[in-house]
């Protein structure tokens, strides 16, 4: 796998920092990728999260639920209490299949 750096400031310290030993050179190379990739990462992150709290901000309020109570015919007399969605067309019979 090769290390590479992406972004220009990493990419200028590299060149700064930069010894003419092998060794230390390629140590300094992956300590600055591992460092420039939680960055990135970081950044990505957070813009992320900034782009949709500003997105979910845009919503509007979701609809009350609808309440409905219908008297009963049973033995017990108690009323028949329904809590739906408002965006759910139909009834709950149409969508028990009867």
């Amino acid at each position: 796998m090769e290390q590479r750096l992406r972004l220009n400031e990493f990419k200028a310290l590299y060149k700064t920092l930069k010894t003419n030993t092998p060794w230390v050179d390629h140590l300094l190379l992956g300590v600055l990728v591992f460092i420039e990739n939680i960055l990135i990462n970081n950044r990505v992150k957070v813009e992320l999260d900034e782009a949709i709290k500003e997105w979910e901000d845009t919503l509007p309020p979701p609809p009350p639920p609808i309440y409905t109570e219908t008297p009963s015919d049973t033995s017990t007399k108690l009323p028949e209490m329904r809590l739906r969605a408002p965006w759910v067309v139909g009834t709950d019979d149409t969508a028990e299949g009867g």
